[in-house]
């Protein structure tokens, strides 16, 4: 018999102190509910207590707006009428449609390797395909940059292996943990090509040399390069022509290509190895056909309408211009990616709703955990769907709310510098 009714009230207590915790931190993160409209983006509706607002939307992955492109569209839906909502399984079971095949061999063939793998997201690739290769070695070792996703920190961690953390994008550091290494050991050195949050590029042809020099494999996520960078948009790998250096290429469907799921391109044998070992490969129902025939489309369209890319970049750099004649502050390391650092969270999260409820103008903060504490900031990401009156409007409406809280931001950062100083 239960003696205590409300035994169940500390568990939830527990609960609601750490939800709590992140309030009191500005780290909570509040859902907007926003609707992209068809064909009109950055164009977006807001529904907020009961009533709706045109937007603007300026933090979208969806870097090049492929998931309001009308063949994606349709190849989506053809799909569907042909084969139902859902794959009705996992790989193994009933869940590789033809869709999925072409989708794999597609992938392979942009990475310039033997065959690619899907998975239903580039979180669940990154982690299942890593804990299971590196799982392979008893003796691995695991180089990781510090600032790696925390999908690859997940499969890193996962794996239970030997890892050793070299600072971020720093080859000397990099040459020293591997001092002493023994050549025959094994090594997987994991890194990004872009970095999301830092703007940054990895320096890939060092990496590269170094690898060969101490026997590693590279695993190198191109999630916010594919579809964007390269020719064919292969990623930073195939534009700095070393990547059949890259021993596996992990990738999005989620944001060039405005889909949804990740893969792994590698070799026919690296590839048969996940398949047949990673767990959240196997025990997972597949993407849904429709998703992979849109995929599909939307990487073949990306492929052959370079204009796309140029249109993008040309649109990155009117914004970073714009944003520079403004006077207000960002991090440029040359990708496409716009970073205005704000360093508080509740502040960060102040100006985001300030912009959100005064110009219609959403670009959501980003906080701790994703960030470092302290580094808060706004991501911006320009689009060519963003046209110049767009963008003129933004910078204006960014400029307004930089200037109106710029003195309460110094004054917080004054705090803390004291404090620290203490």
């Amino acid at each position: 018999m239960v003696k205590d009714h409300n035994w169940k009230s500390s568990y939830l207590n527990k609960f609601q102190t750490e939800i709590d915790k992140i309030k009191d931190e500005g780290h909570y993160r509040t859902f907007n509910s926003i609707e992209r409209k068809a064909g009109n983006y950055p164009k977006a509706t807001r529904h907020h207590e009961g009533q709706t607002h045109e937007i603007d939307v300026w933090c979208s992955n969806d870097y090049l707006g492929m998931s309001q492109n009308p063949e994606v569209i349709q190849a989506m839906i053809k799909a569907a009428e042909k084969l139902g909502a859902g794959s009705g399984g996992t790989r193994n079971i009933s869940g590789t449609t033809q869709n999925h095949i072409l989708l794999e061999q597609e992938i392979a063939k942009l990475h310039q390797k033997e065959r690619g793998l899907a998975f239903n997201s580039g979180y669940s690739a990154n982690e299942s395909a890593l804990k299971s290769i590196i799982s392979a070695f008893d003796n691995c070792l695991v180089l990781s940059d510090e600032l790696n996703h925390a999908s690859l920190i997940e499969g890193i961690r996962s794996s239970k292996k030997e890892k050793a953390i070299f600072k971020h994008n720093d080859v000397s550091h990099l040459k020293n943990v591997l001092k002493g290494i023994p050549f025959e050991r094994p090594k997987i050195i994991v890194l990004e090509s872009v970095y999301s949050m830092e703007s940054d590029f990895a320096p890939l042809e060092d990496v590269v040399e170094i690898a060969q020099e101490n026997g590693a494999l590279i695993y190198l996520d191109e999630v916010h390069a594919v579809g964007l960078y390269g020719p064919n948009g292969g990623g930073v790998a195939e534009s700095k022509g070393i990547a059949q250096h890259i021993d596996i290429i992990n990738g999005t469907l989620a944001k060039a290509f405005g889909l949804a799921g990740g893969y792994i391109a590698s070799t026919e044998i690296i590839i048969d190895y996940v398949r047949s070992f990673s767990k959240g490969f196997i025990f997972t129902t597949s993407m849904c056909p429709a998703v992979a025939a849109g995929s599909l489309e939307s990487m073949k369209q990306v492929q052959k309408k370079p204009e796309l890319r140029n249109e993008f970049f040309q649109n990155v750099n009117f914004v970073k211009n714009e944003l520079t004649n403004a006077g207000i502050p960002f991090l440029d390391s040359g990708s496409h990616i716009v970073p205005v650092i704000v360093g508080d969270s509740k502040l960060c999260k102040e100006i985001s709703d300030y912009l959100l409820n005064t110009h219609n103008v959403y670009v959501q903060p980003i906080n701790y955990p994703t960030v470092p504490k302290g580094t808060e900031r706004l991501r911006i990401t320009p689009t060519p769907c963003h046209s110049r009156e767009v963008t003129q409007n933004f910078v204006e409406a960014l400029k307004d709310a930089w200037f109106k809280f710029m003195p309460r931001l110094s004054m917080v950062l004054e705090q803390k510098k004291a404090q620290k100083n203490l």
